[in-house]
């Protein structure tokens, strides 16, 4: 791994950052992925050299090759997590660590060169020292943290790029359910899949979420918040949410969720939960979960709760489910307690107010 693990980041301060004013005004309500910070950071790699000036600097568009290789053969990866306020006003991450592995799996599934965890971790705590006082005041607030990286080589040929381009933008974010958390219905998508084996599923890249838009818009067609795809071979057992993992609770308290095997995102709120649960004496099952497994247990009472989870939202409860051959509830619809107690349990952790039993927040100022 040429370039060197420790990279010394040059910071060149944004020359017009945004004023007191102007700045407090847009954090008063920020909403999701709208507003953006002063600064950006950047890090170049090229074949046989490795990454290379990594650096702090002004937010600003990229410069881009009309024959950029991500334009034409979408060599590109990303990752998301968040920065928050602890009590004691200091800032930290949560799992930083476990994004840095992901995101190099997504590279490696890819093409694209791995880069050195104590760079991609060190790039995050450059940004959010810069712009620490974009973090919003709210204590639902937060600094959404956008590390990606794309094939910048300027070519038309289908080979892996051999120069590439890796970024990290933030943007302050308020609370994701501003009116307080309130279940979402879902559609099942008769005709899309989201990824099939031996596919890019387990990749964050941005093809798989462009894949599924129209999957999506369907979805909202049918008054549904989210789709839920399934499995692409037998289509019969249920993959993901567009953007989030699926847990079912059964009526004993066990939880189940579809095992990584290939096709889904391999979420690090997913994986919290299912540390969490076992910590707690609770029975985690990974195994295939059918739809009619689903339908048939919210009927009967055997699926007490079922809920989606990921970065954006940490947990959403689910409450129906709706398909071309008719809707079926969980939780009489609402949000379940076993839900809500597990999501209380870790907005607690990421955020300082409650114990750290696995070492997961990762301090920065």
């Amino acid at each position: 791994m040429s370039g060197g693990d420790n990279l010394a980041f040059e910071i060149r301060p944004n020359p017009a950052p945004v004023s007191d004013a102007d700045r407090a005004a847009l954090l008063a309500s920020p909403g999701f992925g709208r507003i953006f910070t002063d600064h950006m950071v950047t890090v170049r790699y090229a074949d046989g050299k490795g990454w290379f000036e990594p650096r702090v600097e002004a937010r600003a568009p990229i410069p881009m090759d009309p024959a950029s290789a991500v334009l034409h053969y979408a060599q590109e990866i990303f990752e998301g997590l968040k920065a928050y306020t602890l009590p004691d006003g200091g800032v930290a991450m949560f799992r930083p660590d476990a994004n840095a592995n992901r995101f190099n799996l997504s590279a490696q599934r890819m093409a694209m060169p791995a880069l050195p965890v104590e760079t991609f971790l060190q790039s995050l705590h450059e940004i959010i020292k810069i712009d620490r006082d974009w973090i919003p005041e709210d204590p639902e607030g937060s600094l959404y943290l956008r590390p990606f990286a794309y094939a910048s080589e300027v070519f038309l040929g289908v080979r892996p790029a051999t120069e590439y381009l890796y970024l990290v933008i933030a943007s302050p974010v308020g609370p994701y359910f501003s009116g307080g958390v309130k279940p979402v219905t879902i559609w099942v998508s008769p005709d899309f899949t989201r990824a099939a084996p031996g596919g890019t599923g387990a990749a964050k890249c941005g093809g798989n979420y462009a894949a599924g838009l129209s999957a999506q818009a369907e979805a909202a067609e049918h008054g549904c918040d989210q789709v839920v795809y399934l499995d692409a071979v037998q289509r019969k057992y249920i993959d993901e949410l567009g953007g989030m993992n699926v847990f079912l609770v059964l009526d004993d308290g066990t939880l189940v969720t579809p095992p990584l095997s290939g096709t889904i995102l391999p979420g690090i709120t997913r994986d919290s939960v299912i540390k969490l649960a076992g910590r707690a004496g609770r029975k985690v099952e990974e195994r295939p979960v059918s739809l009619d497994e689903w339908r048939e247990g919210a009927a009967s009472g055997r699926v007490r709760e079922a809920f989606a989870c990921g970065t954006a939202a940490v947990i959403t409860p689910i409450g129906a489910i709706r398909g071309e051959d008719g809707e079926f509830t969980v939780a009489d619809g609402g949000p379940g307690e076993v839900t809500m107690g597990i999501r209380k349990q870790l907005v607690e952790i990421q955020r300082g107010l409650a114990e750290d039993p696995f070492g997961w927040v990762h301090r920065v100022l």
